[in-house]
Parts: C-alpha cells; structure tokens; sequence
C-alpha cells in the first residue's frame, strides 16, 4: 500500500505506474482515493470542531445556570444535544468512509522501481546474468518423474488416490535427498549470518491481506472453514506477520531470518506438460530468507538475497541465471523482483527455482511494521523476501543435471555429509 500523500501530492505519477503495470482498470481507483480521502479530512475536521465547541457550551451551560438564566441554559443544552447527534453521525460516516478508503488503497499497486523493465507479463522478463556452464548432456535426459520412479524415489498414483492430483509420496534416498537439500540450506543461511526460525503455518486473514494482494489471495491461499485462518502459502506470510503492528528499536535492525515451512497453494491455472510431475503442487516444503530493514538498506539488501540463492545453486553444481521480472509480471506490492532459474538439461532451457523481492514500505504500511531510528523518530520499515530453496523444483533441477548415463544421480561434494556420506543414488528399477 502506497502513502496517500503520494496520491495527493502526485496522483499523474500514481497513475503513470498503474499503466507500466498494464492495469488500466485500476486508473479510477486513484481518483477515488482522492474523494474518499477529501470527505474523510472533512469529517474529521467537523468533528474537531463540534467538539471544541462542546467544550465551551458545556462552560456557557454552567456560567447560565449559576446566573438564573434556566431559559438560555436549555436552549445552550438542545444544541449540545444536537451536536453530540451530529458528531455521532460523523464517527459513522468516518469510519465508513476510511474503511472504503483503505480498500480503494490496498488495490492500487506500490510504485516500481525505476530499472525494473516494461512488459505485460512473464514472456518479457528480461535475463540479466548466468552463472554456470548449460550443458547439454551426450545422453537423452528422461521427464523428472520418469527419473524419480526408476530410482524408487516417488509414488504420485497413490497420492492421487488419497489426496487427489498435485500431491505426491517421496520415498527412500529421494526423500532422504528432500530433507538434506532442506538442512543444506538451513545451514549455509545460517552461516550467511541468519537466525533460524520454524514460523506458524496458519494465519489470520488481517496477516494475509497484509502481505499480499486480494487477487494473490484469492488464486493461492487455502482457508480453514469456520475459522479466521488461512495456511500459509510461504513462511514469509507469518515472517512478516510477527512484526504486525510493532515498533522496532532501529539499533536492532536489520532483521535477517532464515525460515522453515511446509507450503500450500491452490496454483489456480496451473496447466502443461510440467504439471504431471512436481513442478506445480499444492503441498511443498522450502526455505525462505527474509529482511526486515530501513528503507536506505533495502537495495543492498536485495542484491545480497538473489545471490545468495545463485550461490547455493553453484554450490551444488546447477547452472543458473537472474531474470529480472518485468513490469506487468510484479505482484502488487513488489516494488522489484527477480527470479532464479535452474537449467533444465532435458527442456534445454532454465526454469523458475526462487524468487526475490523488495516490497519497500508496501507491506510494513498494511500491518504497521515501524522502527524508532536513532533521532527517536518512528518511521516504516522496508521488508524483502527470497527462496533460499524448493526442493520440488530443486529436486528436478538436481536429477536432471546430475543424471549419468546408467540412470544414476551424482551428489556433489557439499551434500554428502547431509546425505551420510552417500555419493551416488542408484536406480532400484
């Protein structure tokens, strides 16, 4: 959510990135904003003032009274009863008229950065670096879930049977290869200087709408029925939530957290060939990093978060490369966002394995996440997010790229010792 004094101030700016967003039916909204924040100061001055003056008729009323005037005392008291109807009436329509205002503002989205390129949507993403030779292998590389079975490592045909499709059993060194991925990253996070937290998997909807937008909420998360509670798409929901509505000591900050979480996703419109193994799916395990930080931090601070993945990739020999998100691909609230992608030998091309964000003060305005800087002044903080790893995905950039031609998967030297030593998984089949 943007400052109103930005619309204020400059509502052709606001609209001009509503158009680099290509959501022209959002123009309106700005416009509305400005009305609905007019009748809203309006009321609150009206509301001031009868107050004011009820202070001094209630004075009249005494000073009357003490003289005998019972006669102007009555008539002083009927137009204190009438302002006090009056400003109830004002409470009313204030609160109505900031409630409205607050979703016409949620709507609009942050303003993007300056660098971030112009496009409609995912197909204009623009590649910025590649780190890692993309090798195309001598042998054909079978589909990922081919790999998977032959090695005994998953069973999708009993996971659609009692949990429906996009849901899937590991098995064996393959679920043991999971978990070691997990605690890999885990790790090398923490040796990043990060502190490691297991967050909550449920929210309430105020965290929700406070961390995305209704269109994300709607196409992602799953709500518990009868309850005020969501599970959570990614721990950066309830990461971020824990912060709601605090004040921190700015001589605290950054906070750099690195966090645990099982996942759940509708993936509404998920279709395709990558679709029938693992690439989408409704339930998944991952490692996120996220920052809390001041505002003048955050650009570093997003440089640092996407290399960090690019160096856990490289650590376990996948090729990889920064795509820097396009315009009309950035959720509402991102102010810029870049994903990593893994090389697929099998599709010859990369695929998406992470995504880093900067937010700026988008989300920390919704859940009123503010620090106390060093003059004693409280100001918002900016908040950053990024996937350390997925292993879904991880798993299929790992098979795919350390396959050997008999249908062995290699383990590079930095998973061993998470992997007791192991070297190698071989196929049962």
């Amino acid at each position: 959510m943007i400052d109103i004094n930005l619309i204020r101030t400059n509502p052709e700016l606001v609209k001009e990135n509503i158009k680099k967003k290509f959501q022209d039916r959002k123009l309106p909204l700005v416009d509305e904003a400005l009305v609905l924040d007019a009748r809203r100061r309006e009321l609150i001055a009206e509301g001031d003032s009868l107050r004011s003056a009820r202070n001094t008729l209630s004075k009249q009323v005494g000073a009357l009274m003490k003289a005998g005037d019972k006669e102007g005392a009555e008539k002083i008291k009927a137009q204190v009863k009438a302002d006090a109807d009056r400003l109830l009436e004002i409470e009313k329509e204030t609160a109505e008229t900031e409630a409205a205002l607050k979703k016409v503002m949620m709507a609009i989205p942050n303003i993007i950065a300056g660098d971030v390129p112009i496009g409609k949507d995912d197909s204009e993403n623009v590649e910025l670096k590649r780190f890692g030779e993309a090798k195309e292998p001598e042998f054909e590389i079978p589909y990922h879930l081919d790999i998977l079975e032959k090695l005994d490592g998953i069973d999708v045909d009993s996971a659609r049977r009692t949990s429906g499709q996009g849901f899937y059993y590991l098995t064996g060194d393959i679920a043991r290869l999971h978990s070691a991925v997990l605690t890999y990253a885990r790790d090398f996070m923490i040796d990043k200087g990060f502190t490691y937290v297991i967050p909550p998997y449920m929210i309430h909807g105020d965290v929700v709408s406070g961390v995305m937008s209704f269109d994300e909420m709607e196409n992602m998360m799953y709500k518990i029925e009868g309850e005020d509670l969501y599970l959570i798409g990614t721990s950066e929901h309830s990461m971020i939530g824990r912060f709601m509505g605090q004040i921190i000591d700015g001589a605290k900050l950054p906070l750099t957290l690195t966090s645990y979480s099982p996942c759940f996703r509708k993936e509404k419109g998920a279709h395709g060939i990558e679709e029938r193994g693992i690439y989408r799916i409704h339930q998944f395990e991952k490692q996120e990093m996220i920052v809390v930080c001041k505002p003048e931090e955050s650009e570093e601070w997003y440089e640092k978060l996407w290399s960090y993945t690019v160096e856990l990739f490289r650590s376990l020999d996948i090729p990889v490369r920064q795509l820097g998100c396009c315009s009309g691909d950035l959720a509402d609230l991102k102010y810029k966002s870049c994903d990593v992608e893994a090389w697929s030998p099998r599709q010859k091309k990369f695929f998406e394995v992470g995504s880093c964000s900067n937010l700026t003060d988008a989300q920390a305005r919704r859940l009123s996440i503010r620090y106390k800087d060093s003059d004693g002044k409280t100001k918002l903080a900016h908040t950053l997010n990024n996937t350390v790893v997925a292993p879904p995905r991880m798993l299929i950039a790992f098979v795919e790229n350390h396959l050997q031609p008999d249908g062995s998967v290699r383990i590079p030297e930095a998973l061993q010792p998470y992997m007791g030593g192991k070297k190698v998984i071989t196929p049962n089949k």
